[in-house]
């Protein structure tokens, strides 16, 4: 099987199995949006939502957040991974938020990644759902579904290397409903630990499956 057929399979499965594929993440704006994804770094999403909901009553905007204490906004955020950071990270976004961007979250890479906490892969995830943007944020779901599929190369051994390979190969209008698959099928069929192999619709072109059997 090539490469474009291998793709080409796999986006036809998924646009048949999960024709709606977005964010488990709960919020009503970009800005609670990016304060969402923040969060979510090496935490979950259900977690996550568990926070939210009193956070954005509190502080809707950049304008209120800006105008907390680290203290205040700790209270809040206790319960998700590195707190103290998150809670840091998300006062320091907001005030610049309101100081450079006029309370709006900026829609490029070089202007989301230089707010205090915002790497590439939240920059990407906030670019594809709040912008529509053909961006590809690689979680530990995607480098790990990419592989096992054989979308990427061993050789791409970075989150980096396995987004600009899937950007390669994915058309322009699939990335950001690709993105989504990839997490959704790595959250709940091509886990880490226990794989179902047996339940999943991708075993005629999976490398990992086809190695094992």
């Amino acid at each position: 099987m090539t490469k474009k057929e291998r793709y080409a399979a796999i986006i036809a499965y998924f646009e048949q199995a999960m024709p709606v594929a977005e964010t488990e993440l709960h919020f009503d704006s970009d800005f609670q949006l990016l304060v969402a994804v923040m969060l979510s770094a090496q935490c979950t999403d259900k977690r996550v939502n568990l926070v939210t909901p009193a956070l954005f009553e509190a502080f809707p905007t950049p304008a209120a957040m800006a105008a907390a204490t680290e203290e205040e906004l700790l209270e809040y955020v206790k319960s998700v991974s590195y707190p103290n950071s998150k809670a840091r990270h998300l006062l320091e976004a907001a005030r610049q938020l309101q100081e450079r961007f006029g309370g709006e979250v900026p829609s490029t890479l070089e202007e989301l990644t230089s707010l205090p906490g915002v790497g590439r892969k939240t920059a990407n995830v906030v670019m594809s759902v709040a912008f529509g943007k053909a961006r590809m944020a690689v979680d530990t779901h995607v480098f790990r579904v990419s592989h096992r599929l054989g979308l990427v190369p061993a050789k791409a051994k970075t989150p980096l290397a396995v987004e600009l390979e899937l950007v390669r190969n994915f058309p322009e209008d699939v990335i950001p409903r690709a993105h989504h698959w990839l997490i959704l099928h790595g959250r709940y069929v091509c886990k880490a630990l226990k794989p179902d192999c047996m339940g999943c619709g991708l075993q005629r072109v999976c490398v990992f499956f086809n190695k094992k059997s």
